[in-house]
This record gives C-alpha cells, sequence and structure tokens, in this order.
C-alpha cells in the first residue's frame, strides 16, 4: 500500500507540470463548450423574440438559427484546436480547398440553396401564399433551401427548384391585402350608355365588400367592332376576392338584361356584290 503511495506520489511530482498544463487544458475545453452552448441558447432566445417582433417569415428564422449554430460551432472548433496547438490555418486552406472542389461538383444543388437564401431574405412569398411562375401557379405548401412545392387550385402537386423560380418573374397574389378587379359588360350600340352605368352603381351599393379606398370607378373602356364595352373597376379584400368576382360575373348578365339592354354577340357583314356583265 506505501508502495503504491509512493509511486503516485513520485509520478505526481515527476509530472507535475504535465499534469498542471493537462488540467488547464481540459478546463478551458469545457469553459468553451459550456460557452458556447450559453451563447447558443441566447441567440436562440433573441431571434425567437427578434422574429416575433419584426413578424420575421418562420423559414427566414429557422435559417438564421442554423446560421448561428455553425458559425459557432465552426468558432469553438477552432478555439479548441488552437488550445492544443494544432495549426488552424492550414486547415483552413485545406477546407478551402475542398470547399471549391464540392462546390463544383454540386453547382446546380449549391445554386439552389443560394437562391433558396435570397428568396427567404427578400420574403419575395412565404408558405400559404398563392403565387405565379412562368407556367405554373398555385398555393405555396413547403419552402425549403432547396426546393419549393405548390399545390395548384385543381389539386395537382407542384415541385420546383428554387433557382428556377429565381430566375423567373415572380407574381404574388397574397402579398397585399387588397386587390383590384375589372368587370367589363358589353352592351349594343343602341342601348343606353347611362342605363348601363346605372347598372354597374347599383351592383356596386349592392356589394358591402367594394373597398371605398379607392373609390370603385365605372367607365367606357372601348368601342368595340359591334359593341360598348362597359368597364367596372373596384377593389376588394384578396381573401374575398374571388367569391366577389364570380357571384358578379353572374350578377352583370341579369342585371343587364333586366334593365333591357342588350349584350351583342360578335358577328361580320359580308356583303355580295354582283358584277355586271
Amino acid at each position: 500500500m506505501f508502495i503504491m503511495n509512493d509511486k503516485v506520489i513520485n509520478f505526481l511530482n515527476a509530472h507535475q507540470t504535465d499534469l498542471f498544463v493537462l488540467g488547464h487544458k481540459v478546463a478551458v475545453v469545457l469553459i468553451i463548450i459550456i460557452a458556447g452552448r450559453v451563447v447558443m441558447g441566447v441567440i436562440t432566445k433573441v431571434l425567437a423574440v427578434t422574429s416575433g417582433k419584426l413578424h420575421i417569415d418562420a423559414t427566414l428564422a429557422s435559417l438564421l438559427r442554423v446560421i448561428a449554430k455553425y458559425a459557432l460551432i465552426i468558432v469553438c472548433l477552432i478555439m479548441l484546436l488552437n488550445e492544443f496547438g494544432i495549426n488552424t490555418t492550414a486547415l483552413v486552406a485545406l477546407l478551402g480547398t475542398a470547399g471549391v472542389a464540392v462546390g463544383l461538383a454540386l453547382k446546380d444543388t449549391l445554386g439552389n440553396i443560394a437562391s433558396g437564401i435570397m428568396l427567404i431574405f427578400l420574403q419575395s412569398y412565404r408558405k400559404g401564399d398563392f403565387i405565379e411562375f412562368g407556367s405554373f401557379m398555385g398555393t405555396v405548401k413547403t419552402f425549403d433551401l432547396f426546393t419549393t412545392t405548390l399545390e395548384t387550385p385543381d389539386g395537382v402537386v407542384i415541385s420546383a427548384p428554387n433557382s428556377a423560380i429565381w430566375s423567373t418573374p415572380v407574381k404574388n397574389y397574397s402579398l397585399n391585402t387588397k386587390r383590384r378587379m375589372d368587370l367589363t359588360v358589353s352592351i349594343s350600340y343602341t342601348d343606353s350608355i347611362d342605363t348601363a352605368y346605372r347598372v354597374m352603381q347599383e351592383l356596386i351599393n349592392q356589394e358591402p365588400r367594394f373597398l371605398q379606398d379607392p373609390k370603385p370607378q365605372i367607365m367606357v373602356q372601348s368601342l368595340g367592332d359591334a359593341s360598348v364595352n362597359i368597364l367596372l373597376r373596384a377593389w376588394a379584400p384578396s381573401n374575398v376576392y374571388w367569391d366577389i368576382y364570380w357571384k358578379h360575373i353572374r350578377l352583370i348578365k341579369e342585371k343587364t338584361e333586366e334593365a333591357g339592354l342588350t349584350i351583342p354577340f360578335p358577328q361580320t357583314d359580308i356583303h355580295i356584290i354582283e358584277e355586271k356583265r
């Protein structure tokens, strides 16, 4: 027993400096790990509070958390390697070279990620928005760094890479809280324009969901080949736009006919002239 204790004491005395250095390094490692976890927790809480106050999109908030997490991991890793005397300069250069090689191999994938990041930061659209790009339109169901998934009005699911969306103009029908609708009715040249105006004004008066700012307008849109085209232009809340639109397409026909106005059919007059011999 005494012999064992003597050996331990002699070992501790002989390696006192090394053990002190090792203990110091272990303590520093623990401090870095604990500090990293604390800082990550603080960043997560700050981002959560900031996202709520600034109404930041959930996808953007999630991306910011991921970026902060991995940035903090890289910083902590570099600090740990420096603590153990490892030359991080060469490691960073190696990682940079590897990153270039991986970037060239995954060019299209990284293009989708870059496009996704730009779409998220610019907030071109969000989950639940109705958008149109190219020949596609639908409601955004999922939106991440790689793809955007839409559901069309007839129930078809479309998955598009973000790079395809980023490279084309995007129409967002849900971004604004109000939309303008143009309702047109064609009347005969023999009909009264004042009567058509009165019919349109009655439709405006009977629809409380039309916004009064900007005020609805009634105007002669154009003089066609066989008809006078009367336009009703009004603004409505985006969430009830289509309900109002389809309702008034039917009402315009019914009220126009009740007022004795005629909706002319397109027609072409052909005159045959016989040559005299």
